[in-house]
């Protein structure tokens, strides 16, 4: 009989960095490799409690005093937009979504690359070279899709990668119970869409057709201004100490 198990993954911890969303505090954070057959299996049950994915490496925070980091995801059966957002949908409604495999390409970079000189001059991602980028879309060994939003072209037929202008571009894995949004950028210059609301309600419509229950949106990091768009998407849960919890707080219009 072959009594030879799997090796366990292997957790490591980082050494104690400035946090990149709360002055005065300092961030941890506990990983492991995504690498593998088990990969896919292994990266919902990391996300389901609470890690992230970055290429194929998975992590959470394991800060020493402080807890603000929370993980979010939106309840996509019970999703109903609010007048706000049925404005940004109706906006957009000349974009269209295509899902590809993970591979970048140069077209997306272009768009990448003036997404952070313009939003994010001085984040952590700032300095990405073009393999840089390439890595983050092709290093992966779960289920992940790259999902390009065009601009409608008139005329345009069943082409490879169709035509019209490319404003917005989500990274995102197709887990057992949701998607989850790994990272997405769009065009800075058309800010009037809200393209980054309109790329979540994009995905829970996703998930809804798909018959997944949720859409995995990462950190709400409390106190974090920029970060307070995430607990928009009512109703959605929380993981909290005692496992996930349902959050209907702050649904006014």
């Amino acid at each position: 009989m072959n009594t030879q198990t799997t090796p366990a993954p292997q957790f490591y911890l980082t050494a104690p960095a400035a946090c990149p969303y709360l002055p005065h505090e300092m961030e941890r954070k506990v990983f492991t490799h995504l690498v593998g057959e088990r990969a896919p299996d292994l990266n919902d049950l990391l996300t389901q409690g609470g890690f992230r994915r970055s290429q194929n490496i998975a992590y959470r925070p394991a800060c020493e005093t402080c807890r603000a980091c929370i993980s979010v995801r939106i309840l996509v059966n019970e999703f109903e937009p609010r007048r706000s957002m049925r404005r940004v949908q109706a906006a957009n409604s000349d974009l269209i979504g295509y899902e590809y495999p993970a591979e970048p390409s140069s077209e997306q970079y272009t768009l990448f690359r003036r997404y952070l000189d313009r939003r994010h001059q001085k984040g952590g991602m700032s300095d990405m070279s073009v393999l840089d980028y390439a890595m983050m879309v092709e290093d992966t060994h779960v289920h992940t899709k790259v999902i390009e939003y065009r601009k409608r072209t008139e005329g345009a037929g069943l082409e490879e990668r169709p035509r019209g202008e490319l404003v917005a571009v989500a990274l995102t894995d197709r887990m057992g119970d949701g998607l989850s949004m790994v990272y997405s950028y769009f065009d800075p210059d058309e800010q009037q869409r809200s393209l980054g609301t309109f790329m979540i309600l994009d995905h829970i419509r996703r998930a809804r057709a798909l018959g997944l229950p949720h859409v995995y949106l990462g950190y709400w990091v409390k106190g974090s201004r920029k970060m307070d768009y995430k607990t928009k998407f009512l109703p959605q849960e929380h993981l909290m100490a005692r496992g996930w919890e349902r959050y209907d707080g702050g649904s006014s219009d």
